[in-house]
């Protein structure tokens, strides 16, 4: 059946199309048209005879609230003749159908289907909602089935798929390559889930580089800094910056855009054990900083410094990471804002036009220099949390600490994320999200066009 795009002004006039009682189905219905309202307007059988949608006036769509469509009973549908957002609207159509079954027994329920006529349009759509169901369903598997090892092989196994290459270090291996931070962060862990740097390309060497760095901590507990168990309960997304940044590796291989890609996820599991990195212990790192430890709950920093540095050492043309770094973010901004930081102007207006051109949401908060002094340590280079004294700023204290381990990059950009949906709404389940993946491959996508 069709879906209907409608507008308070353009109702009446859709439903003198339908005809036979429509009208005054909606009418019982009290039926408005509010964007992102949705009503099945019953036929003379079993099933409905049209679908209307509310779409804002100016006719563009909106991406989030088509996700209200994937809600539709079972069946097949497709948008009418003159659907004016028809892609952004099949996009939160997939979005909104994701359901994360893999633990769940019994036959799941049939869920509708929508049918695009445009081929091209039908592989784009496929290809955000593929890679945004990639990193959810890696956000969503409990670290029982999610550790280093389970990571690395999603990592592998994506650019393997895609003809790429990959590089793994794992252990003790990491002391001999000079990663000290990350084996200092999962050196506790259990042998079997070993820290390990993968490092994976793609693409040919001579087109621009881009290097995405993902925060895998599979697990956080807080170390010996342990947390309170109400703050572990969803540290399973630990590593949703690194699943975002897979989940953007697949849509950029996918699209075979023209750059030589490289994927840096420190997998790492920080547990508590006899052999734990301490608070107040002084630790080397791969760019010959020493960091002194003011907190073990602050380890994602420190796993991204190592990867950041080995990453800035080829000097790419763009370095992106992602990372669930702060609470400090989450207070700020609140779950569905990911602040981003970044020190290239161009670059920061080109974040934010493609963030709202594909309703992907970011904010922009400054690498505030000044608060480079809370990190001062009196006995290393730099101390991995804020010394204020009164947890000002911590959200921009964590970016500007990440910045002091990048220098040759062309442009470099830190997304501070949440990868959780909290509460359940329109193109949004509840669980694991993708944030800031879908408004980086737009960015990409436009720097880097595909032939």
């Amino acid at each position: 059946m069709l879906i209907h795009p409608v507008t308070p002004a353009t109702l009446a006039a859709v439903l003198d199309t339908l005809g036979g009682a429509a009208a005054g189905w909606a009418a019982v219905q009290g039926y408005k048209a509010a964007a992102g309202s949705v009503l099945l307007v019953p036929g003379p059988g079993p099933a409905p005879a049209a679908v209307l949608f509310g779409v804002p006036d100016e006719g563009k769509g909106d991406l989030l609230a088509g996700g209200a469509l994937a809600g539709l009973p079972a069946g097949d549908y497709a948008f009418a003749p003159g659907f004016a957002a028809e892609e952004q609207a099949a996009i939160a159509f997939g979005l909104g159908a994701y359901r994360f079954t893999r633990y769940r027994s019994g036959e799941q329920k049939e869920q509708p289907r929508l049918h695009l006529a445009d081929a091209a349009m039908l592989v784009r759509v496929r290809r955000i909602v593929t890679a945004v169901a990639f990193a959810r369903d890696l956000v969503n598997t409990p670290a029982n089935d999610m550790g280093p090892a389970e990571l690395e092989t999603a990592a592998t196994g994506l650019f393997a798929l895609h003809g790429g290459h990959a590089r793994v270090l794992r252990g003790d291996t990491l002391l001999s390559e000079n990663f000290p931070l990350i084996h200092a962060v999962g050196r506790a862990a259990d042998s079997a889930r070993a820290p390990r740097l993968i490092d994976c390309t793609w693409g040919d060497e001579t087109h621009p580089r881009v290097t995405l760095v993902g925060k895998g901590v599979v697990f956080d507990t807080g170390g010996l800094d342990i947390k309170p168990s109400s703050s572990m309960l969803l540290m399973k997304k630990d590593m949703g910056g690194a699943a975002n940044v897979l989940g953007l590796a697949h849509l950029v291989m996918d699209a075979r855009l023209p750059v030589r890609l490289r994927v840096l996820v420190p997998a790492v599991e920080n547990a508590i054990a006899g052999n734990a990195f301490r608070p107040g212990d002084i630790l080397p790192s791969r760019k010959g900083l020493t960091v002194e430890i003011g907190n073990t709950d602050a380890e994602g920093r420190l796993i991204l410094a190592d990867a950041l540095a080995l990453a800035d050492e080829e000097a790419p043309e763009l370095l992106l990471d992602m990372a669930t770094l702060t609470g400090a973010a989450r207070v700020a901004l609140g779950p569905d804002l990911p602040p981003f930081y970044t020190a290239d102007e161009g670059l920061a207006a080109a974040l934010a036009a493609h963030a709202d051109k594909v309703a992907d949401p970011l904010w922009r908060l400054p690498l505030w220099q000044p608060y480079m002094k809370y990190l001062d340590s009196k006995v290393a280079d730099l101390n991995n949390v804020n010394q204020s004294g009164a947890g000002f700023a911590g959200s921009v204290t964590a970016a500007l600490f990440l910045s002091r381990f990048v220098e040759k990059a062309g442009a470099w950009a830190h997304f501070d994320i949440f990868a959780w949906t909290p509460v359940e709404r329109a193109g949004k389940p509840a669980g694991g999200e993708g944030q800031a993946l879908r408004a980086l491959f737009s960015l990409l996508s436009e720097r880097y066009p595909a032939n």
